[in-house]
């Protein structure tokens, strides 16, 4: 059965160490979602947030926050479908590469 994009065989691994693996994998997931929250947050408050006149934003700063957001957020979906995409297409070619010639 063929693997899907970003889908690895683990089946040369033991049980202990696909444990592992997967273990990192998460940790890794985890730092990277937590890297793009604190970028999210730092671009858009920079951008949007101008004075600390009270302890909420006012309608402007709230409005812009929120469409940053989205913009940072479909950014980013769509530079991990390209990435994806770009994953899938190497390993096609190298799986083409790898068949003997008919």
């Amino acid at each position: 059965m063929a693997a899907g994009p970003g889908a690895f065989d683990l089946s040369g691994l033991g049980p202990e160490d696909q444990g592992k693996l997967m273990a990192v994998m998460q940790d890794l997931q985890i730092q990277d979602s937590l890297r793009l929250y604190n970028e999210l947050v730092q671009r858009c408050f920079g951008e949007c947030v101008d004075s600390f006149r009270s302890k909420k934003l006012d309608g402007k700063e709230e409005a812009c926050v929120t469409k940053c957001a989205q913009k940072f957020v479909k950014m980013a979906a769509r530079v991990g479908q390209r990435f994806a995409e770009q994953q899938q297409q190497l390993v096609s070619e190298a799986q083409r590469g790898s068949t003997p010639p008919s």
